[in-house]
């Protein structure tokens, strides 16, 4: 996938995401299904993970390969990351990695500002997609807590799906 479809996939997927987050009942916000995340933690899980890659990418890419080392395979398509993604979650059978274990419900007060701060943590990030080079998205990688260390196109790829992800669990969860 070109690095511009990338762009365009997370806009569209935040897209989704932001509209749907908008029109939930306050409730749902601090109130899930037992054992469950509520909307608010679902939220603010996928903003701690956008953050980082953001900050990775606005690091000097010799850096990353000086820390991470370089690719040494292919970059994988949307639908073989995506299939690998399902694999990984049922090999740890509902594990919660360390940053999002034990998270705070964000009160309904902070709705607003964690829905505006994941719309720009987005737009960062389409921004970065399309400056970056296809050599750089292609060698360069990044560590991931569930799937390994990943060519940057594919953790962009992953990003945009665990966006998707989400939306999917929390709008299953509301039925």
């Amino acid at each position: 996938m070109d690095k511009d479809a990338i762009a365009d996939l997370i806009e569209t997927k935040h897209a989704e995401l932001i509209t749907w987050l908008e029109n939930q009942p306050d409730e749902a916000w601090t109130q899930g299904p037992k054992g469950k995340w509520t909307t608010g933690q679902q939220t603010l899980h996928l903003l701690q993970s956008i953050i980082p890659l953001n900050n990775a990418l606005s690091m000097p890419k010799f850096l990353l390969r000086l820390k991470f080392g370089k690719a040494n395979r292919p970059v994988r398509t949307y639908d073989a990351i995506v299939k690998r993604y399902h694999e990984r979650l049922l090999d740890v059978k509902g594990t919660t990695f360390k940053g999002s274990q034990n998270m705070k419900i964000p009160a309904l007060i902070d709705k607003q500002y964690l829905i505006n701060r994941l719309q720009t943590e987005e737009k960062k990030l389409q921004y970065k997609t399309r400056r970056i080079s296809d050599k750089n998205l292609d060698t360069v990688i990044l560590p991931h807590p569930l799937m390994g260390k990943m060519p940057v196109r594919e953790i962009i790829m992953w990003t945009a799906y665990h966006v998707e992800h989400h939306t999917s669990t929390m709008k299953s969860n509301l039925l």
